[in-house]
């Protein structure tokens, strides 16, 4: 054994443990890519590229015989020792960056200070590398460096000097991934922060601002303002409009959005000549637009229907020739109505418009009088999962239950852009008060929309 020299060992150990040392290392990253854990990157590249290197060198030089001087042998220290400080890093950044809380230091650097360390520290590891194994004189090299970066930092210190505020804003990190910002110049969501800029999407498309002048301006972090978020919205009326009417007409439309934030009222006050205020509070600065656009779509047309001149605007589509026409197809049939009875509730009938989406009637009031459509249709819900929803159209009606003082089991919306005739209960309960019959038909169907709610069945409420 001693006439064949120690290199047999080192051939031994070579054929022996680089089979088991790969069949472990594939075991060990396969279990741990079925845990999702962050260490099966590194495990990969010790298995992949460190593991064979290290046998290749060590079969070259200790069995081979190879000099050290040799490049071939010189090419391969190079690069085990590049994927050794390559595996070093990696095993630092998993067990001290991305396993840090979110709020400590750790967690809030942000990933471009990780990268440039990164690269540094790469640089490094390959110059000391170059010194060992090839011999590389690298002090000259590091002086170079320095006095070149000198004159670089120098010639475009400008530039320099934004990037680095950019830089340490990022260290400070005043928002993050998702948040809303206000600047300036943009209001949006920021989805993308790299070393020179901030990405924000607007309603107006994705804003590109630089680091640097997020640095040296004052913004708003909307996300992390804390409390509830608010959009306010104004509006001009007429400045004959009634202003508690406007205002109270304002808060009902505001309070009937789905956006809004569950238990926050709105307010609504005037500003002075026929200008007014709404404030809505929204789950989140996102619904901003949404709550805007159907507030502002839904108000065009409740402000008609209560008479009001929104954008000093006034409505004629409630014209007596409407109403007469709708009398007499509609409501006519529905309530059985004499001629007699036509000619009576003519003055007393609106012809109104609902936009898509809007409530026509709330569960848990008392309807003030009988809607009848006559054009689009409504859905009706209920909180009681044993009342499926049902949708009404044309030469149905809501509101039956106004008759009888009661109030409504069911929410309506519009599923499209309603036209109905609408006609109070005063000017309608003595009417159907004479009419024995139909009063009795009347009660039957209330008491058949509490038990039961199908869409055969579906043109009341």
């Amino acid at each position: 054994m001693s006439i064949l020299g120690p290199w047999l060992y080192w051939a031994i150990g070579i054929a022996i443990g680089l089979p088991a040392g790969l069949v472990l290392l594939t075991e060990g990253h396969v279990a741990l890519a079925r845990r999702g854990s962050s260490l099966a990157r590194p495990v990969a590249l010790l298995r992949n590229y460190l593991l064979p290197l290290g046998a290749l060198s060590v079969l070259l030089a200790k069995v081979a015989g190879v000099s050290g001087q040799d490049p071939a042998l010189r090419v391969i220290y190079t690069a085990f020792g590049f994927v050794l400080l390559v595996l070093a890093l990696s095993v630092l950044d998993v067990t001290f960056f991305q396993s840090a809380p979110k709020d400590s230091w750790r967690g809030r650097m942000p990933t471009i200070f990780v990268d440039v360390a990164r690269f540094l520290l790469i640089g490094v590891g390959l110059a000391l590398t170059l010194s060992h194994v090839w011999g590389a004189r690298i002090g000259g090299l590091f002086t170079a460096l320095g006095v070149t970066s000198v004159v670089i930092g120098l010639m475009l210190q400008n530039s320099v000097g934004q990037i680095v505020s950019g830089l340490f804003m990022l260290f400070e990190q005043p928002f993050r991934i998702g948040d809303w910002l206000s600047t300036p110049t943009a209001r949006g969501r920021v989805v993308e922060v790299n070393w020179r800029a901030a990405h924000i999407h607007t309603t107006d498309g994705l804003q590109i601002m630089p680091n640097s002048v997020l640095a040296g301006t004052s913004f708003t972090n909307i996300t992390r303002s804390g409390g509830v978020h608010q959009v306010s919205i104004t509006t001009t009326f007429g400045v004959a409009d009634p202003p508690d009417q406007v205002c109270a007409l304002l808060s009902r439309v505001a309070i009937a959005l789905p956006m809004r934030t569950t238990g926050a009222a709105p307010a609504s006050a005037t500003l002075g000549s026929g200008q007014y205020r709404t404030t809505i509070a929204v789950d989140s600065p996102s619904d901003d637009g949404p709550a805007q656009a159907t507030f502002l779509r839904w108000l065009w047309y409740a402000a008609r229907r209560e008479g009001l001149h929104l954008d000093n605007a006034a409505d004629d589509f409630s014209t007596p020739e409407r109403a007469a026409e709708a009398l007499r197809t509609v409501v006519a049939p529905a309530l059985r109505l004499t001629d007699a009875d036509e000619q009576a509730l003519a003055p007393h009938a609106r012809v109104v418009r609902y936009g898509a989406d809007e409530p026509l009637q709330q569960a848990g009031l008392v309807p003030a009088g009988i809607t009848f459509l006559t054009h689009g249709r409504v859905r009706l819900t209920s909180e009681d999962p044993d009342l499926p929803g049902v949708t009404l159209g044309d030469g149905a009606f809501l509101g039956i239950t106004s008759l009888t003082r009661q109030s409504s089991q069911f929410d309506a919306h519009a599923l499209e852009e309603v036209t109905a005739v609408v006609i109070d209960r005063e000017h309608i309960e003595d009417l159907v008060m004479a009419k024995p019959l139909l009063l009795q038909e009347l009660g039957r169907i209330i008491d058949q929309r509490r038990s039961v709610v199908s869409a055969d069945r579906g043109r009341f409420t």
